[in-house]
Formats: C-alpha cells, structure tokens, sequence
C-alpha cells in the first residue's frame, strides 16, 4: 500500500481522503484511460446494466464539476444527442458537452435551460454532494435535501418515459423522496455500482418511466 508523504501536515480526515485516492484502483484507472474523474465509472457501471443513455438522448448533469458524468453520458449519446451541465463553479471544457455557470436552485436557472433547449429532456444526471461537515447526521440531511431539489428540478423538464438518477447516503431519511418518486415515475430503485467505495454510504436513486403529462418530447 501506497504511504503520504508528509503525513503531518494534515488532518486525520485530509489524510484518510488522500490515502483512498492513493490506493484507488478506479483513480488510477480514470488516469490511464483519460477520464477526468473516478465517478465517471459510477455512471458506467449503472448505464451498462440499465441502459439509460442511448444515441440522440437530450441530457441535464446538474452540479457537474469536475465532470465525470458529463463526459461519459456525451459519449454515449454521440453527436445526435445533447449535453447540458450545470454548475456554480467553472467546467473545463468537454467535447459535446454545453455548460451553463448556474445555480440550479435558482428558478432563473430552469427557465434559461428550458429556452435553451427548446423542449423536455431524457435524462437527469445528479451525482451532487454537500461539502461535508464532518457530523454524519448532519451531512445526510444536506445532501438528502440536494436529492429532493433535484428530483424537483426533474420533474420540471423530464419528458414522459424519462429517467432520473441522483446521489444519496443511507440513513433512513429518504422515505419522503422515494415516496413521491414512486407516485411520478413506474420504476424505482436504490443501486450502488461497484466503482462506488464499499465502505461508502453513497447510494444512488434511480428513477425511470416518468409519469409526466406534458405533451412536449
């Protein structure tokens, strides 16, 4: 196993986060095949057993930065297809891949992504997380509340038969969201890819045939 350098320097959480990385197949992986961050496995892991991203799919990436997602889902859909990805923070470039520096909890910011499309979306991509605290608890609820904003967000411009897939942590929280993620979607389920760390309490919702009425595709 791979030592820091240096160890001192840092704080305990610092260096176990650092120690991870070290010695992270997937980190080491990402570098040598050219991918920008580990998550883009996740989404792999999860698109190649649930087939979400298909040729010519429209789709948003919300808090995308540093954009693993975002360049894994453009691939997947090629040239016939769109990427939209969302951030507070900059995006370097990706090839395919059109960004928008917005804060997605602003309503302005689903206002100019709909005229900016032009029409509903096949996909909703959320692998946000709060900066952590540090106390579990408190942690859990933050990014529990990301999960209930951007299921909100979903719902405001997935087409009918859309999916949506968005980071959460076990703790027993979820009840509300997967309550009315079952009453707007047919199919919906907690998945954790392998590429997901296994002493992680990451889990993802993922959430298909969105029962949306709108005409609009």
């Amino acid at each position: 196993m791979a030592r820091l350098r240096s160890e001192k320097r840092r704080t305990p959480s610092s260096r176990a986060w650092l120690q991870r990385q070290i010695n992270d197949p997937y980190v080491a992986r990402a570098k040598r095949e050219g991918w920008r961050s580990r998550a883009a496995y996740k989404l792999a892991e999860i698109d190649d057993k649930f087939h979400l991203l298909k040729q010519g799919m429209r789709v948003v990436d919300l808090g995308a930065a540093p954009g693993g997602w975002s360049e894994f889902a453009a691939r997947r859909v090629g040239t016939s297809g769109r990427i939209v990805a969302l951030d507070i923070i900059d995006l370097k470039p990706i090839a395919g891949v059109e960004f928008l520096k917005l804060d997605f909890l602003d309503r302005s910011a689903l206002e100019q992504l709909k005229r900016m499309l032009g029409a509903k979306v096949d996909v909703v991509l959320s692998d946000m997380a709060a900066n952590a605290t540090g106390h579990r608890q408190t942690d859990h609820l933050r990014i529990m509340a990301l999960a209930e904003a951007a299921a909100h967000f979903a719902g405001e411009i997935l087409r009918p038969g859309g999916s949506f897939l968005c980071k959460v942590l076990q703790g027993g929280t979820e009840a509300a969201l997967l309550s009315d993620l079952k009453r707007d979607f047919s199919n919906v389920k907690h998945v954790k890819p392998p590429a997901s760390r296994a002493d992680s309490a990451e889990l993802y919702l993922l959430a298909r045939g969105f029962r949306g009425t709108d005409a609009e595709s």
